[in-house]
């Protein structure tokens, strides 16, 4: 069973996709902002995969995966879910290792496969 890293201040946001990853077969874990979604990158070293959203309190989505990138020295991919849809923001991300972004509202039955997907293609 793979491991993802839920990141978002939305508890309604995580409790659903965490529902709909457990269903699909995944390990999760929660986070409630970036800096706790680094700090949990820190300490989940088997995780597969970050789904995070870009504007939360404490460090926004994209600082936190340039922090993974630079202190950490970790590739792990991650999904952007957010409402944001700026395409500076979207290049920032890609900049630094978003390898897709989601604009809520999401549909488990789109996001899911991409989800396996890009953990298959990691392997």
């Amino acid at each position: 069973m793979s491991k993802v890293i839920i990141v978002d201040d939305s508890e309604t946001i995580r409790s659903q996709l965490k529902k709909d990853l457990e269903t699909a077969g995944f390990g999760v874990v929660e986070a409630v902002d970036g800096l706790d979604g680094f700090n949990m990158v820190k300490s989940n070293s088997d995780a597969k995969l970050i789904v995070c959203d870009v504007n939360m309190p404490k460090m926004d989505g994209v600082t936190m995966v340039q922090k993974i990138k630079s202190d950490l020295s970790n590739t792990i991919p991650v999904i952007m879910l957010t409402t944001e849809s700026n395409d500076e923001m979207r290049s920032k991300g890609k900049e630094n290792g978003v390898v897709a972004w989601v604009v809520k509202p999401y549909k488990a039955d789109k996001l899911i496969p991409a989800i396996k997907k890009i953990i298959e293609m990691r392997k």
